[in-house]
């Protein structure tokens, strides 16, 4: 798996407003400046996410963006796929795209690439955005904490 710089920005974005969840929503120009993301970038890759149901918006003042699900219903892994495709580093050994090989009987890389993509799923399918916050404060506090 090769994470893209669009999977990356939408896993900020994606935290950005799992920090606010149950809160307000959140214009793309604060999301945008919070998570140091390009905001034109960040229009089409927050419609991305919209259109896959992971957000819903809002016009006026009060409107933006917010999750429409708490985040610790939404994994990171659902977002990667949505944006990235695939978590498996080949296609011979994915799940949700997998495409025959004519060497795949007898490559001896095939077990190899199935493990990773098994360590990274894991990984990624039991970490939630309501994780992230709470890793992201912990962080905040340690780094208060560090400067008194």
């Amino acid at each position: 798996m090769r994470l893209s710089t669009k999977g990356e920005y939408a896993s900020r974005a994606m935290l950005e407003l799992a920090r606010f969840y149950d809160k307000k929503p959140l214009h793309i120009r604060d999301i945008a400046k919070a998570q140091d993301v390009p905001q034109r970038f960040l229009e089409q890759i927050l419609l991305q996410l919209k259109r896959a149901g992971y957000l819903r918006s809002r016009k006026g003042p009060d409107g933006g963006y917010s999750l429409s699900r708490p985040p610790g219903e939404i994994t990171v892994a659902e977002v990667i796929r949505v944006m990235d495709g695939p978590l498996a580093p080949i296609d011979c050994v994915s799940v949700t795209a997998h495409e025959v090989c004519p060497h795949e009987r007898s490559c001896g890389l095939k077990g190899l690439w199935k493990e990773v993509r098994d360590v990274v799923a894991e990984i990624l399918e039991k970490t939630t955005f309501a994780d992230l916050v709470e890793r992201s404060e912990k962080i905040s506090r340690q780094e208060r904490k560090r400067r008194e």
